[in-house]
């Protein structure tokens, strides 16, 4: 057993897919778990003999595990989504118009502004009005059945907001009963559009348009109860270098200039006005974890930070093992920004993770646990549990056993900040060469339910919790 085995598995392709196949349960579920986990992430990395270049360019799948509630069986659907990308790929053999694969996500400005980018739909899933929908980091999106996920199409917000590029992490806000997002547009002057869509509703509403001179890579931002917390780390493109030669992917043209340092964009939700703007250290940015007001007056924006831009070069799949083996860390880092004019200060909670996740009602909220994918190692990586509030950490591993990201359903007697509830997460286990469901208690980490699946899952990325799926 070793990387070399989970990395071969994790990028291997799965084109096998079941429908809504009971799963047998080892151990027990809390009778109040009743609803459903869609994942999403890459499943096809070879089309007519032809490799991917990077994992962000895995044709999309979807998974399916469905909770009946005093019951311990879990039913599991798989299904790969067909956008148009994976028809095409499909017919002629070929995947182009990728992140860093045949020319990249936006070949050019040209196809960036004039054709079609990228549906393959790989990166994660929101529920927008009845509806499932997956996305990527392009503004395209792909209509799913929340129940076979069979794909239904394209799918169109019923609102006039464009851009070139799709922040693929929007954060859902259970206390104002909305969800925030952000946009792209390349131009002069470029610029981001900040957006809400309130539950229900299928048109995104404007909260604001900030000029950006040189765009950074926006794969997530913070939100608090009172404003979005844009972090604009200094991995940046100027939208010219499109047109010129030599650049093959959409990643090509993103430098790293640490000189900037990382730019805090403070934004009013309900005024739109621009609160404060702060620089600090470069740091580099895939996940926020969570941010609040704290009583002090300050911002607390908790994140995952890297000292640099490396690891996107890293997870190329001619990189990736060696990346996960000795590659930077991701680290949970706490800052605290002052609206008041003063400096920003940060410190490390805990060294060694990625894709973070907290409790749907703590968003916004001050808040006690994180729960997040550890740091592989050579047999197996864990599922660190972070106190927050005391720098405590608690971790769950097996040797052979690779996590995903690790989705905490609190229970719904429970009241925040409270841990009591179950830590959904996939892991690719090696040693059987399939992927394992585990149902972990949030309190303790202890395996409480594993639910073997019938086949090895590549290694995805997001999925959500709907208890009303």
């Amino acid at each position: 057993m070793s990387m070399e085995a989970g990395f071969e598995l994790g990028f291997s392709t799965l084109d096998t897919e079941v429908s809504d196949r009971s799963l047998a349960v080892e151990g027990s579920l809390p009778e109040w778990l009743d609803g459903a986990l869609v994942r999403n992430g890459p499943a096809v990395f070879e089309v007519g003999g032809d490799r991917v270049a990077h994992w962000f360019d895995g044709l999309a799948m979807l998974h399916r595990f469905s909770f009946e509630g005093n019951s311990d069986e879990i039913r599991y659907t798989n299904r790969a989504l067909r956008s148009e990308t994976y028809r095409r790929a499909m017919k002629t053999g070929e995947i182009s118009g990728q992140f860093a694969t045949g020319g990249g996500y936006l070949r050019r400005v040209r196809q960036l502004l004039f054709d079609d980018p990228t549906d393959n739909c790989n990166v994660h899933v929101a529920r927008v009005g009845d509806s499932l929908v997956a996305m990527t980091e392009v503004p395209r999106f792909c209509s799913v059945d929340p129940d076979t996920l069979e794909t239904l199409g394209e799918f169109a917000f019923a609102d006039a907001l464009t851009g070139h590029i799709n922040c693929a992490h929007v954060v859902p806000d259970p206390h104002r009963g909305e969800t925030v997002g952000l946009l792209t547009t390349f131009g002069r002057p470029s610029e981001y559009t900040l957006y809400r869509l309130p539950d229900g509703s299928r048109s995104r509403e404007r909260i604001a348009t900030l000029p950006a001179r040189d765009p950074v890579y926006v794969h997530s931002f913070a939100l608090t109860e009172r404003y979005v917390v844009l972090t604009e780390h200094p991995f940046v493109t100027n939208p010219a270098s499109f047109l010129l030669p030599g650049s093959e992917s959409f990643v090509d043209n993103y430098d790293w200039e640490p000189e900037r340092g990382t730019r805090f964009r403070v934004v009013d939700r309900d005024t739109g006005e621009v609160a404060a703007t702060r620089v600090t250290d470069p740091w580099f940015v895939f996940h926020h974890v969570n941010a609040f007001e704290a009583d002090s007056g300050e911002l607390v924006v908790d994140l995952v930070a890297y000292p640099d831009a490396d690891v996107v070069d890293g997870l190329y799949l001619s990189a990736a093992e060696d990346w996960f083996e000795s590659g930077q860390d991701g680290q949970l880092r706490r800052f605290r920004i002052p609206l008041d004019g003063g400096r920003v200060t940060s410190e490390s909670l805990y060294e060694g993770l990625e894709l973070p996740r907290v409790a749907r009602g703590d968003r916004t909220k001050p808040y006690r646990y994180a729960f997040a994918q550890g740091a592989a190692k050579r047999d197996g990586n864990h599922v660190a549990k972070v106190d927050v509030t005391t720098g405590e950490s608690r971790r769950w591993e097996q040797s052979g056993l690779f996590v995903e990201e690790p989705v905490f359903v609190r229970a719904p007697d429970a009241e925040r900040p409270s841990d009591e509830g179950v830590v959904l997460v996939t892991a690719l286990n090696t040693t059987e060469r399939r992927t394992d469901l585990l149902v972990l208690d949030g309190e303790t980490l202890d395996e409480r339910a594993r639910a073997p699946l019938p086949h090895a899952v590549p290694f995805g990325f997001h999925g959500r919790y709907f208890p009303e799926w």
